[in-house]
């Protein structure tokens, strides 16, 4: 019995397989495509026509990727122009002595682009996209944000401005594009990403003014080279997020690091150059341990906070003294470095917490203005105070 139950499963194998074979053989004839498989990144076998399928969606992909980039330049180019600059350097005639980007914001005639751009020249021409030439008249500069607005007189037909996005909303790994006059080369277009935000550049001092960086930047590895500056950097529905104001680099070259000045910060600067000729910044009347964090002290002198902005000095009648601000009482040797403590350690500002001095810096000039009161949260003794202080104007 236990003989014959075998063979009958035999039969039954025998059959079934003959059955799925054939299956098989008519589902290809029906496809022209023989069962064959192709692997798969997982290791999983598929065949040849999921696989096929695979690579077309791929394709299909990449091209609205290129549509979509390709638009965006046929939108945005027609609103960058180059900027060449000339000045009297030897008293005889105009030289040129650099060149850089710019955008058009609007239909009478203001155009954007770095201070550092058009800083010392006595003559400065625009040329559009299409080649047409006109001479613009430097008509505001801001050395703090290293912004200037210049003011042309052409056909309004002429000018096709770009639309201002929202730098706050933009997220490390969102893609951006840069359009700029890359050693002389107008109209090229780059590609990357947001690579860092929050990044501060130290800006200039001026003995009368005090030290000033610019705070809050866009942090990007889409290429930027010399004549990049002042050009738009976009997002991908062809929206201005920042202006390309500089490099990193040993040798004057992309090295995969650039910084663009955010549009909120250029969206509050722009119209009041335009309008007063100037930008009152609003000034708290301190200063810091230069590179020297609250963190790096904290571990140091044992102290219970990590984190805020170490007062080293405060500029006396100005708004932190007025309302009671403390600076630091005595100087240390921090490995090297002369470090004032002592002073209060300013830990939020409108219950908004701060890391460190870039951090409050970029809140000042993004979220305040001059005559508008502040609460500043600090640290001192081993007490957390509320002060309140009204903010001046930046000297």
């Amino acid at each position: 019995m236990f003989r014959m139950n075998r063979y009958v499963w035999l039969v039954l194998a025998l059959v079934v397989g003959s059955i799925l074979a054939c299956g098989l053989s008519e589902a290809s004839q029906e496809t022209g495509n023989p069962p064959t498989t192709a692997p798969t990144p997982t290791g999983i076998p598929v065949t040849r026509v999921q696989a096929e399928a695979q690579t077309q969606t791929v394709s299909i992909s990449a091209d609205a990727e290129e549509e979509l980039l390709i638009s965006l330049y046929k939108r945005a180019n027609p609103a960058v122009v180059n900027i060449d600059v000339a000045a009297n350097l030897f008293g005889d005639e105009l030289n040129d002595f650099g060149s850089g980007s710019g955008f058009v914001i609007d239909r009478q005639g203001h155009i954007v682009t770095n201070n550092h751009v058009v800083e010392g020249a006595d003559e400065v021409r625009v040329t559009f996209y299409d080649g047409y030439v006109a001479r613009a008249e430097v008509l505001a500069r801001d050395e703090d944000s290293d912004l200037a607005v210049l003011q042309v007189d052409v056909d309004p037909e002429r000018l096709v401005p770009l639309e201002f996005g929202d730098s706050s909303t933009l997220q490390v790994g969102q893609r951006v594009v840069a359009i700029g006059n890359p050693w002389d080369l107008g109209g090229t277009m780059t590609v990357g990403i947001v690579s860092a935000l929050g990044r501060t550049l130290p800006g200039r001092l001026a003995p009368e003014r005090g030290f000033y960086s610019i705070p809050d930047l866009i942090q990007t590895d889409a290429a930027i080279n010399p004549g990049n500056s002042g050009g738009p950097l976009l997002d991908s529905n062809g929206r201005v997020v920042g202006i390309n104001t500089a490099i990193r680099s040993e040798g004057r070259f992309n090295a995969g690091v650039g910084f663009a000045v955010p549009v909120d910060i250029v969206k509050r600067v722009v119209p009041a150059l335009i309008s007063e000729g100037r930008y009152r910044y609003p000034y708290l009347g301190i200063s810091a341990n230069g590179d020297v964090s609250v963190a790096e002290l904290a571990l140091e002198m044992d102290w219970p906070v990590w984190q805020g902005v170490l007062i080293a000095e405060v500029v006396p009648d100005q708004p932190a003294a007025k309302a009671g601000l403390q600076g630091g009482t005595e100087t240390i040797d921090f490995y090297g470095r002369p470090v004032r403590v002592g002073g209060d350690i300013i830990l939020a500002i409108d219950d908004h917490p701060l890391r460190d001095f870039d951090d409050l810096i970029a809140y000042l000039v993004r979220e305040t203005s001059v005559g508008q009161q502040v609460q500043l949260t600090i640290y001192r003794d081993g007490d957390t105070l509320q002060v309140p202080v009204t903010l001046g104007e930046r000297p």
